[in-house]
């Protein structure tokens, strides 16, 4: 769980530093959202690659080589001279989402007695939207007061403490199924894993084309501060910590049910943001209704692949993790072209439209 925390947290910390990261190096808002757009493309390809290749390998070696990767790009990032290292330095981000989640999301089952898999698995799926409420609002929170070098600062220390903690707690994990490539092949024939890939395509595009440029939509729309951005970011990530346990509560029995509606609420909000978030109060609202939307999104989405494949869950989590991580990053790169073309106010409803496409789809498909 602290190793897939401090790798979302890392993952999106541009999101909060993005006007100021971007200022540093003379680059436009569109442009700085590459940092979200490069982890997002190299994870899809590493999860299969990396998975696949190092898959008669001891689990919790990898999970370490990984965690020092990670702390590696994150130090370099802050002290990086250029942008273009800084990109570099998002690319090592990106092949440690693509091995670390594909090879720890399914672990569980390993490291606990049977009866405690499920609450083990939503621990572990509990650091997405911590990473949210502890880690994005108060990386900006550290860029405002030392700088947005200080933030990738700390994250490369807590990455180091993560790393001792894997090696000193996690016993070893020899690997016991080797996920080999035919396996996904199977698994992409089935009509739900495929259902699947289209709902989380058209939720997590419409989310993070969005999301990701948060930050210039309070500093111009809604004309809020420094502190106020951070505190709302805050106020979304508790939100998402609520939306997370109750989508996992009712997801089991009604997926369609959960992913629709939280497709529906992100939708809303997103459409609304033009005109209500131009007060604090209509911010603040919409902002906590979003975070308990996406809250649900991940684990909706990771056990609609496990369901279609209950004998590999490695297998699952590879292709969780690549269609999440390939969205994101073109989500980023869809709403940073948008953005750098239009306004932040039409990024936002374009966002809208595309996840009330998402929920078309469920309702479509509601009988299938």
């Amino acid at each position: 769980m602290l190793g897939i925390f401090v790798i979302v947290t890392t993952e999106i910390l541009p999101i909060g530093l993005l006007t100021s990261i971007g200022s540093s190096f003379g680059v436009s808002d569109g442009t700085a959202g590459l940092m979200m757009t490069v982890p997002g493309f190299v994870a899809a390809i590493a999860a299969p690659l990396v998975t696949v290749a190092t898959a008669r390998l001891d689990r919790r070696l990898m999970l370490c080589v990984l965690m020092f990767l990670l702390a590696v790009a994150n130090f370099l990032a802050a002290a990086a001279p250029s942008y273009w290292l800084v990109l570099a330095s998002r690319v090592m981000v990106g092949v440690t989402i693509g091995g670390f989640w594909s090879i720890g999301a399914g672990l569980a089952e390993r490291l606990v007695p049977p009866a405690s898999v499920g609450r083990a698995t939503a621990v572990i799926f509990s650091a997405v939207p911590l990473g949210s409420v502890l880690g994005v609002p108060m990386g900006t929170l550290i860029g405002d007061l030392a700088g947005w070098r200080t933030a990738f600062t700390v994250m490369g220390a807590a990455t180091v403490g993560v790393l001792v903690m894997l090696f000193w707690f996690v016993p070893p994990l020899p690997a016991v199924r080797a996920t080999r490539l035919g396996v996904l092949n199977s698994m992409l024939r089935s009509r739900s894993t495929r259902f699947a890939l289209l709902l989380t395509f058209l939720v997590v595009l419409a989310h993070f084309g969005t999301y990701t440029y948060v930050t210039p939509f309070l500093e111009q729309v809604t004309h809020a501060g420094g502190h106020l951005i951070t505190a709302l970011l805050l106020l979304y990530g508790v939100a998402g910590v609520l939306g997370t346990f109750l989508g996992g509560a009712w997801v089991a029995r009604y997926p369609r049910m959960v992913f629709g509606l939280a497709a529906a609420l992100i939708a809303g909000v997103t459409l609304l943001l033009p005109a209500l978030g131009r007060w604090e109060v209509g911010a603040v609202v919409l902002l906590s209704v979003w975070g308990i939307a996406y809250g649900a999104v991940p684990v909706a989405s990771q056990t609609w692949f496990a369901k279609a494949a209950p004998h590999a869950p490695e297998a699952a989590s590879v292709l969780f993790t690549a269609t999440f991580q390939a969205t994101i990053s073109m989500g980023a790169l869809v709403g940073g072209v948008v953005l750098d073309r239009t306004s932040v106010s039409t990024l936002m409803v374009l966002g809208g439209c595309t996840a009330l496409l998402m929920v078309l789809a469920v309702c479509g498909d509601f009988g299938g």
